[in-house]
Formats: structure tokens, sequence, C-alpha cells
């Protein structure tokens, strides 16, 4: 018997937060990043500190692409806002005890992706490396299947 997951969606190189340019176009804003994140243009992530939206791609051409879509197809503007992120990380456990104490201790670099999975936005590869070592019954996937 066989069972296929569907495509992997990896963590993203490059992150930055998307603002609204227009505040009278919030719908047609939201709208158009819905749908160019269901294409899988980039992926979306939503930080738990402060509630902003985060968008990840592998390179600088794809958030000129979504500018550019927004503003032509769905008559939104919107201005990105540099973020220094090293890796996002799908985190989960059997242990819901250390996962719990997981993200309160990293309250500020957790979000939720489109799925509303826990995602831990590691800022430097150091950072991610001793969450590893103090978290020893968290797995951290970098893909989105698992």
């Amino acid at each position: 018997m066989l069972h296929f997951r569907g495509l992997p969606s990896f963590s993203p190189e490059m992150f930055k937060y998307i603002e609204n340019s227009d505040p009278m176009k919030q719908k047609q804003l939201a709208k158009g990043i819905d749908q160019l994140m269901d294409e899988g243009v980039a992926q979306l992530f939503v930080n738990q500190f402060n509630g902003r939206k985060i968008i990840g791609t592998v390179g600088q051409l794809q958030f000129e692409v979504i500018q550019y879509r927004l503003l032509n197809e769905y008559n939104a503007s919107c201005r990105w806002e540099p973020l220094s992120l090293y890796k996002a990380c799908w985190v989960e456990s059997d242990d819901p005890a250390e996962l719990d104490a997981f993200k309160k201790r990293k309250y500020q670099y957790m979000a939720k992706d489109r799925e509303g999975r826990d995602v831990f936005l590691a800022d430097s590869g150091y950072v991610l490396q001793m969450a590893q070592i103090d978290f020893k019954h968290i797995k951290f996937h970098f893909t989105s299947e698992f």
C-alpha cells in the first residue's frame, strides 16, 4: 500500500514582512495573498509575537513577482520590510509539556503556517543548534511534509 503526501514545501531562504501600502485595499490585499500562497508562489507565516505576516521565498525575484501580481491582478499595493532570519522549522513533539515549554521560551520566534502548524523562525544557525540541543524531544522539520 502506497501513501503519497504531496509535494513538500521546503524552508524558505529569504523572509520579509509584508505591509499594506493602502489601508483602503485591505480586503484586496488579503485575497491576493491567500490566492498567491494557494498557488505556491511563496510561503506565508504569521508571527505569534506581533501578529505580522511574513512571506518566505527562495529568492528575491519571488518578492517582486508577488508585488507585481498583487498590484496588477488584485489592485492592492504592498511594501516589504526586511527580516533577518536563518531558517523556518516546523516543530512537533510527542512530549506536549516540552513543546509548550519551547513555545513559551521562544515565543517571539514562533509563527503559524497556513495550515496552523507551529513554525520556529530561527534567526541564526547557532540559535537553531542550541534549541535542538536544549529541547531533545522536539523534532525540527525543514520541510512542511512530515
